[in-house]
């Protein structure tokens, strides 16, 4: 694809957050079978719904703008955390401390997430399609709740657990 315009460049950023999100789609199940905590399963699930209606935003704003996300080139940038997630699932360990690793590989996605979701949301309002803007903005907003909760988590319970209950 040649970068012409912002409009361009918005395109090809929409196509790697959808490839990004197809590939969490993929990753997830694993993960939510490797946490120890409920909650960190039943949260993770919930995220898990929360992409495959993400990734239904994104077909939309690509479809309104007459582009297929079928051509999207694999996200290298999410492919690399997750592949350093991928080794984490590997590792052995009591509950709590995996957990712990988990929220951490887990929170390195959601931050690139938002700073993806941010950039975006920038161009569609630059471009004055405010649509777009609108719905990206609700996907940034989850992305930041799943960050959220993913803290409360690890900082009210799981943290302290992998410590072996001491507080630090």
């Amino acid at each position: 694809m040649e970068m012409k315009s912002l409009r361009d460049v918005f395109t090809h950023e929409l196509k790697d957050m959808y490839s990004a999100e197809k590939q969490i789609l993929k990753a997830l199940p694993k993960i939510i079978k490797k946490a120890g905590s409920t909650e960190l399963q039943e949260a993770l699930e919930d995220h898990r719904m929360a992409t495959e209606n993400q990734v239904g935003r994104l077909e939309e704003i690509l479809g309104a703008m007459e582009e297929t996300a079928k051509t999207a080139k694999k996200c290298k940038g999410m492919a690399g955390i997750l592949e350093e997630g991928e080794e984490l699932l590997k590792e052995r360990g009591t509950d709590g401390v995996l957990d712990a690793a988990l929220i951490g590989a887990a929170q390195k996605v959601e931050h690139y997430e938002i700073a993806g979701y941010g950039t975006v949301r920038a161009y569609a309002e630059l471009l004055g399609d405010n649509e777009s803007a609108r719905i990206l903005q609700k996907t940034l907003d989850e992305e930041g709740d799943t960050d959220k909760l993913l803290t409360q988590l690890a900082e009210s319970s799981i943290n302290i657990e992998a410590a072996g209950g001491a507080q630090a």
